[in-house]
């Protein structure tokens, strides 16, 4: 095994692990939507809060070793290629979408939730749990992620199609 192939496994063990923690906040959104109580709800919170700290790893680590594997004297492909392009676009949309609009809705979700107070949730509290700022955040980050993919999956068969036949 070269560095190549080394970076390679890092590259994709960075994805699963954006693709793991995006799995475990979802399941978070939902319990906290379907929380009545403070106690319900300040698990879920506490999980999501927890998970949301490795994102700005997985984007940078899918950065960096993408970068890697563009600039390498094995990469198939080059800093032209159009969908390098869409895949930096991507992770700048998953890292504004996420620090600036998720972040700041799971802060004031926070709040609500220490303002709160045992018992039944209030109204400021449910609205955020069923805040926008979250949810659209979530599936839309969700769904680039699942595009990109796709892409990265399309790249690399038209790849080693073209090194199939052509060898």
């Amino acid at each position: 095994m070269n560095t190549y192939h080394g970076v390679l496994y890092f590259h994709l063990l960075f994805l699963f692990v954006g693709i793991g923690a995006g799995a475990v906040l979802l399941v978070c959104l939902f319990q906290l939507r379907a929380a009545r109580t403070l106690e319900q709800a300040v698990p879920w919170g506490t999980v999501a809060g927890k998970v949301s700290k490795l994102f700005p790893v997985a984007i940078i680590g899918l950065f960096g070793t993408g970068a890697y594997l563009t600039t390498s004297s094995f990469a198939a492909w080059s800093w032209s290629t159009r969908w390098i392009d869409v895949a930096i676009a991507a992770l700048v949309v998953l890292a504004v979408q996420g620090a600036g609009i998720a972040e700041r809705t799971a802060h004031k979700l926070k709040a609500a939730l220490m303002a709160n107070g045992p018992g039944p949730l209030g109204p400021e509290a449910r609205r955020l749990t069923l805040s926008p700022g979250l949810w659209v955040v979530e599936f839309s980050n969700l769904a680039i992620v699942l595009g990109g993919s796709a892409l990265l999956l399309a790249a690399l068969t038209s790849l080693y199609a073209r090194w199939y036949f052509v060898s």
